[in-house]
């Protein structure tokens, strides 16, 4: 995720950093080098209790869409990267299995959105499950993407035949066919 960062800058003062799409997220540092490293760390915070209480990071907002706001005149922008696998205290490796055009198009997508494959995934999870609803409707960002798959690219040689499976009732395969020699039926006939 790459959140916005309006910095401002008064003769006597050091780098405010204020963050629009994080109301009450701000930071501050002596050059902009530190201003943007404290932004970073004063967001990744704000979110790990956002999301301790339930909530979700919301989707960051283009830089176009503040520029015109008059909080943020006269600001310089930056933009600061959040890993999603750091707001977690402790992330699970898992194994999935997906068709290969649909992992092809989330990973393009997460691309394209600057995201990982992992973060991109648990947002689509926690959307789905209708986690964040709150968080989606007061967000001047909150807008539906579609992303069109691709077709599934032709593969040379012999497709792969589906594998046989007994089933319970007459010891015969899903095809109709009877067992293999030596393998006995799940259940025997009465």
């Amino acid at each position: 995720m790459h959140y916005a960062i309006a910095i401002h800058k008064d003769a006597d003062s050091d780098y405010g950093v204020s963050v629009p799409d994080l109301p009450g997220c701000i930071s501050a540092g002596e050059s902009i080098e530190d201003a943007i490293a404290m932004a970073r760390e004063a967001i990744e915070l704000h979110l790990i209790g956002l999301i301790e209480e339930g909530g979700f990071p919301p989707e960051p907002t283009r830089i176009e869409q503040w520029r015109a706001h008059p909080d943020y005149a006269g600001a310089t922008w930056a933009v600061v990267r959040i890993e999603e696998s750091n707001l977690s205290n402790k992330a699970q490796r898992v194994q999935i299995t997906l068709p290969e055009r649909l992992l092809a198009a989330v990973d393009e997508y997460a691309d394209r959105h600057s995201q990982t494959r992992s973060g991109l995934l648990a947002r689509a999870v926690w959307e789905y499950m209708g986690r964040g609803e709150n968080e989606r409707a007061a967000s001047p960002a909150a807008r539906v993407r579609v992303v069109r798959l691709k077709k599934a690219p032709k593969t040379k040689g012999k497709a792969k035949k589906p594998s046989a499976k007994k089933t319970a009732s007459s010891g015969l395969t899903h095809r109709g066919t009877a067992p293999a020699k030596g393998k006995k039926p799940t259940r025997r006939a009465k």
